[in-house]
């Protein structure tokens, strides 16, 4: 199997670590989305990444989807059972990807635009959304016990992006998640090789 991917990539590095921690084995195929790989665009008509491609053909791409697709693969390794548990799982999963969606926005805006055509109150909003998401996780810390699930791979990638992308920016106030990063290696050692 292969994972399409780019190491700047939040989405990417979450279902990377997941599949590493679940024991599926995967080879991780580095791709400059900007250049249309073909390889990539076979499997992926959006020219996304993450895009896994397994030993069978099948393409399963957008990050959700294929950590949904992980965890099927081994029997339960990522998300509950418990229905309750489930839904806690999902809803921290989309917060920490929401956060990325907003922070690639403005990183998007002021990459793709000359910078006089930035929009600067679309960055705003986006950082509005993001400070309010990250306020509520401080608050509603989730519990990491001795095995993290998909949820957490979330939060720790998402983390990862904001301090490459955003740092010194994000922190105040927020010691909980500052120190998450720290925590999450304890329950998953490998992160180190995720790093960058």
């Amino acid at each position: 199997m292969k994972i399409f991917y780019s190491d700047a990539s939040p989405y990417s590095t979450k279902v990377r670590m997941a599949a590493h921690y679940a024991g599926l084995p995967v080879d991780a195929v580095v791709v400059d989305t900007n250049a249309n790989p073909a390889e990539l665009l076979a499997a992926n008509p959006l020219g996304k990444i993450p895009t896994l491609l397994t030993d069978d053909g099948l393409a399963v791409y957008d990050s959700r989807a294929i950590m949904n697709y992980i965890d099927r693969q081994t029997r339960g390794s990522l998300y509950p059972r418990n229905a309750a548990k489930r839904t806690e799982v999902d809803v921290l999963e989309a917060t920490a990807d929401g956060i990325c969606d907003s922070l690639l926005s403005i990183v998007y805006e002021r990459r793709t635009r000359p910078e006089d055509k930035v929009h600067q109150p679309w960055i705003d909003r986006q950082w509005q959304k993001v400070e309010r998401a990250l306020d509520h996780l401080e608050a509603n810390m989730p519990r990491l016990g001795k095995k993290p699930h998909a949820g957490h791979f979330a939060l720790a990638a998402m983390l990862r992006y904001i301090e490459m992308r955003f740092a010194g920016k994000w922190q105040r106030g927020r010691p909980k998640l500052k120190r998450y990063l720290t925590r999450f290696e304890t329950v998953f050692p490998d992160y180190a090789t995720f790093k960058g």
